[in-house]
């Protein structure tokens, strides 16, 4: 399974930075080790899928596009979407939230990436721009 990317985005847009939804938009983006796979990886995925599918994020899951998961030998990444990185108020709230069904331990950070951001950088340097 290691080197899969998966997906769910909304009806019309594509899981690609270049999509006119996703242009201006970043991602949640959560970062797992190996030894979390077994434990975290699908647990945290189905999750994702249920807070996409159940609009978890209330008036603000119209600012959510989908969601992403690639997995890697690495190490995996989970991300959602969102359509406007400069919209604070609705990124900081689905940040928030999702952090929460995750059942992710407060001392634990989540980042927000734009990804203007990521496309000029690598994923590693890119700086977040809000944290959870």
């Amino acid at each position: 399974m290691s080197g899969c990317d998966y997906s769910l985005f909304k009806d019309g847009i594509e899981p690609m930075w270049e999509d006119g939804q996703n242009r201006r938009g970043g991602r949640w983006l959560i970062t797992l080790s190996k030894q979390q796979r077994r434990a975290d990886l699908d647990r945290f995925w189905l999750e994702t899928l249920l807070c996409l599918v159940g609009e978890a994020f209330g008036d603000h899951s119209e600012d959510v596009c989908g969601a992403v998961i690639n997995v890697r030998a690495k190490g995996d990444k989970i991300a959602i979407w969102t359509t406007d990185y400069e919209n604070q108020d609705a990124i900081t709230h689905i940040g928030r939230v999702y952090k929460e069904r995750l059942g992710v331990p407060p001392k634990v950070i989540i980042g927000y990436q734009s990804h203007a951001d990521t496309a000029t950088k690598s994923s590693s340097s890119t700086k977040n721009k809000f944290v959870a």
